[in-house]
């Protein structure tokens, strides 16, 4: 399976499961893309916070902060431009509709697990900037 590919499904997935707990069901889509949105960021952070504890213990988010508005923009675009623009998420949850049941169903545990790692990947880089001591950098 492509990136291509497995993004889409990711985004098939997250549609499924608003449409499943969203009561009434609308936006599912945009719910769906900012779901995505916020992993991307998520991922960001972490790699900051990588970068911080083992290459630069001196690097400041905050003196960086327009560019990681920028990626967060550029991430943004890309999005919208994947799902939202012309209603691709359409053609997209037709594909993936077609598959069968057992198929869909391994295919959203792991999404499930991906997305499970990428929040725990997220808190572990937290865990491992608080072991720092940071009073040895001042």
């Amino acid at each position: 399976m492509s990136i291509k590919k497995m993004y889409y499904y990711l985004f098939y997935t997250l549609y499924k499961f608003w449409e499943n707990i969203s009561y009434p069901r609308f936006w599912s889509d945009i719910k769906a893309s900012v779901s995505i949105l916020a992993l991307q960021i998520w991922l960001l952070i972490s790699l900051f916070v990588y970068y911080n504890i083992f290459i630069d213990r001196f690097f400041n988010l905050n003196d960086y902060l327009s560019l990681f508005f920028i990626l967060v923009l550029i991430l943004l675009i890309i999005d919208y431009y994947t799902f939202n623009n012309k209603n691709k998420w359409m053609i997209i949850l037709d594909e993936f509709d077609k598959l069968p049941k057992k198929k869909n169903i391994i295919g959203s545990v792991v999404v499930g697990v991906f997305i499970l790692l990428i929040i725990l990947n997220l808190i572990y880089s937290f865990y491992l900037m608080s072991q720092i001591d940071w009073s040895q950098y001042k």
